[in-house]
């Protein structure tokens, strides 16, 4: 049994990395964490190091995560995958078998949503399993 989380740099990441690993806990499912590294098309077409770029973006967001993982009580385990975040993540859900994709929501709003997308309100469409979505406070 996995349950699947999507994480990312923003100040949310923690809590919903916590709330999966509760959820993991209480399934005695393993937690794969997933970050998904969609490189905007203005770093390629600038000839921009995207090897450097990957790695310092994979960087601010594990280092945060770190003291969770380990304090989780779960196994957990780090995933860096590339691509467009709610169709990979529900790509990767799917290739697992997962019960659950936990993701957090940035309570943009509906117009940022429409204009910027939205990973949870697509991956509840598409994802196989289910999806809970952690309202979490921004700091």
């Amino acid at each position: 049994m996995v349950v699947v989380v999507g994480v990312d740099s923003s100040p949310i990441a923690a809590e919903v990395l916590r709330r999966a690993i509760e959820e993991g806990q209480r399934r005695g499912s393993e937690v794969h964490a997933v970050h998904v590294l969609r490189t905007p098309v203005v770093y390629v077409e600038t000839g921009m190091n995207l090897e450097v770029l990957a790695v310092a973006e994979r960087s601010s967001v594990w280092e945060p995560l770190e003291p969770v993982i380990a304090e989780g009580g779960v196994p957990v385990r780090k995933i860096d995958l590339d691509g467009y975040p709610p169709d990979t993540l529900v790509s990767y859900v799917t290739e697992v078998g997962a019960e659950l994709l936990v993701l957090g929501t940035r309570g943009r709003g509906e117009l940022a949503s429409l204009i910027l997308g939205s990973t949870s309100h697509r991956a509840i469409h598409l994802a196989p399993c289910d999806v809970m979505v952690a309202k979490v406070a921004v700091p």
